[in-house]
């Protein structure tokens, strides 16, 4: 039974990654999700577990310290399984259906200030090929809002730099159109001339390792955490606060969400509308030191 289980969600899973175009890195947290539920069940068939099974399930995950968000994540990949199952399988119940994870209070994303993307992006880059790799690929992120995985796997013909834009699948395969800025326009024309002298044979992506070889994810993400501490930025910065910063600064400048709903490849504005209350711990911080009865006294002397 454990084997025609398994058999199951790799069916599913290849179902997720052929059919629906869901990225690899979606694929391995769904499977990894699964194969949790799958240890559960143990010897007991899929089409056997009823809610009060998952509601344990659940209760278990959470009580080993899996979040809110982890938990919701979980079962719904669990929801889509069975979803798959009904119609493949002829499964008749969801067991998933209706069930909600435990809340986790919220926290807002971590966004670099305006001065800080400035610093940071501000390096030396020399004769130093890769200092200029990194200086177009940091560039790039910042200014477009890109998510890691796109940043990875972008190519040259994604970019139109004589228009200003770039090309880009997201989730689901998804494409849509970003504007790029005028420094990350600069910077990219350059690292595009030295290009052509490293890439190998056989290798596609825009962004290359001093090997000529496309450019891990794990890699850009250990150059920007390099660059920040030379540049004297304290917070762990990582690719993704490059397009929350890309995301609250956007908004802080054209309070425009639907604009950066679309620059962003958000599906729903309720996932773009997290960027508001950065927005307004930012105009908060401008009325603590403008607003005449917001500004603290100073002690009399």
């Amino acid at each position: 039974m454990k084997d025609n289980n398994e058999m199951m969600v790799s069916s599913y899973i290849a179902h997720l990654s052929q059919e629906r175009r869901l990225s690899s890195l979606t694929c391995a947290s769904y499977r990894r999700d699964l194969d949790i539920l799958l240890g559960f069940a143990d010897e007991t068939p899929l089409e056997q577990l009823q809610p009060h099974h998952i509601r344990r399930f659940v209760a278990q995950r959470h009580a080993r310290q899996c979040s809110g968000k982890t938990l919701a994540r979980m079962l719904s990949a669990c929801r889509g399984f069975y979803r798959y199952l009904a119609k493949k399988h002829g499964y008749a119940n969801n067991p998933c259906a209706g069930i909600r994870a435990p809340k986790s209070p919220k926290t807002l994303p971590h966004a670099l200030s305006p001065e800080e993307a400035t610093k940071l992006l501000d390096f030396p880059v020399g004769d130093d090929v890769m200092a200029l790799r990194d200086k177009a690929l940091f560039e790039l992120c910042y200014s477009s809002g890109l998510r890691l995985a796109e940043l990875a796997k972008i190519t040259p013909e994604n970019l139109n730099l004589a228009d200003r834009m770039v090309r880009i699948t997201g989730k689901g395969g998804k494409t849509r159109i970003v504007p790029v800025g005028s420094k990350a326009i600069q910077a990219l024309r350059e690292w595009i001339s030295h290009r052509k002298n490293l890439i190998k044979p056989g290798e596609s992506t825009l962004f290359l390792s001093r090997h000529g070889k496309n450019m891990s994810r794990r890699s850009i993400s250990q150059r920007l955490k390099i660059w920040a501490a030379r540049q004297g930025i304290s917070a762990n910065v990582h690719p993704h606060m490059l397009r929350h910063s890309f995301a609250s600064h956007v908004l802080q400048s054209s309070g425009d969400l639907r604009a950066v709903q679309e620059m962003l490849g958000h599906s729903s504005i309720s996932t773009t509308q997290i960027y508001t209350h950065l927005d307004f711990q930012h105009l908060s911080k401008i009325y603590d030191t403008a607003h005449p009865r917001a500004k603290k006294k100073t002690a009399s002397t």
